[in-house]
């Protein structure tokens, strides 16, 4: 199982997601990439054990991804304050991955249904909907 953790600015989020997939999945390869250094970092310290930055990292890692996990504005077009291009959403966008997205208006990015809830409480949500969906695959298999 291939696990993207993508994130950009801080890489806060990213990080929160990482810590929690080590606890959950403490034998999963989780690989981080990050739309910048500091991202990047974020979530190698908190136990990713590979990463690499940038636009073609990204790309290149979306094309056979199992998971793709991090904020929903990583579909989104200059999302991030800049920091996601064109070509990085519609790679992530257009990857036959599944992809976990955490909702946040920080991208005028309002999905109509979902609740404000904090990002601990999101992140354990989806760590728990990827342990499901690894679940329903393994049986389908």
């Amino acid at each position: 199982m291939k696990i993207l953790v993508i994130d950009g600015q801080g890489g806060g989020l990213g990080r929160a997601i990482v810590e929690a997939l080590q606890k959950a999945l403490p034998d999963q390869p989780l690989l981080a990439l990050g739309t910048n250094v500091l991202a990047t970092q974020a979530m190698l310290r908190a136990g990713a054990q590979e990463g690499a930055t940038g636009e073609n990292a990204i790309v290149w890692g979306c094309r056979d991804a199992d998971y793709i996990l991090g904020p929903t504005g990583l579909v989104v077009a200059n999302a991030l304050l800049g920091e996601i291009s064109p070509t990085m959403a519609h790679a992530i966008g257009a990857s036959p991955a599944q992809k976990l997205l955490i909702p946040s208006d920080r991208c005028s990015l309002h999905i109509i249904g979902v609740r404000p809830q904090s990002r601990d409480l999101a992140v354990t949500e989806l760590v728990a909907q990827l342990k499901s969906l690894e679940q329903d695959n393994a049986r389908d298999k």
